[in-house]
């Protein structure tokens, strides 16, 4: 049972940031097709390439990948220890209280999480009932507030994983900042 949650875990930790990569690098390069084509106008070798276009859709779905991706970065933020978060009160407490916050915090963030993501995909059924298309793509919106119970479901999840890894260990995840090689050798 404990290989099946560790194998779980690599392939979600893999499909995360998987996720998260690939919806950034396509909105990357759909606003720079959208630039080149608007700029294009100016350029006539150029607008020979990119003037039959039909870029109106280019907008709305890079706002749709944003947000799917802040949603799944959310999700990551939890699990690697960058998620924001205000810890003056945890980091001045005595060492039992600090545990006993740190665990309220955890648990918090996971009920919340839990109640999002629940809330989250009645919305979803209530749009795939109504039958309601995005403006521009005319996608059904069912499907793209998919992402509301998927990632608060993986950032609930996450909570969780870092709540019992804490309650075993006394452990956070901490993700350590930039660092410079400077050459030097510390002995």
């Amino acid at each position: 049972m404990k290989s099946l949650l560790a194998g779980l875990n690599r392939v979600l930790d893999h499909l995360e940031e998987w996720l998260i990569a690939s919806f950034m690098a396509v909105a990357t390069l759909i606003i720079f097709v959208a630039v080149l084509h608007r700029m294009s106008a100016q350029v006539p070798w150029l607008w020979d390439y990119t003037g039959r276009l039909d870029l109106t859709w280019a907008q709305e779905l890079c706002i749709l990948l944003f947000i799917w991706m802040a949603k799944f970065g959310a999700a990551y933020g939890v699990r690697t220890g960058i998620h924001i978060g205000v810890d003056l009160l945890v980091t001045n407490a005595s060492p039992p209280w600090r545990r006993r916050l740190v665990m309220l915090g955890l648990l918090l963030g996971a009920l919340f999480t839990a109640i999002i993501a629940f809330l989250g995909a009645r919305w979803v059924l209530f749009m795939h009932e109504t039958g309601q298309v995005s403006p521009d793509l005319e996608w059904p919106r069912w499907m793209i507030y998919l992402c509301i119970p998927f990632g608060s479901g993986l950032m609930c999840y996450r909570f969780l994983q870092v709540c019992w890894h804490f309650a075993r260990t006394d452990e956070l995840p901490t993700h350590g900042g930039p660092t410079v090689d400077t050459g030097e050798t510390t002995p």
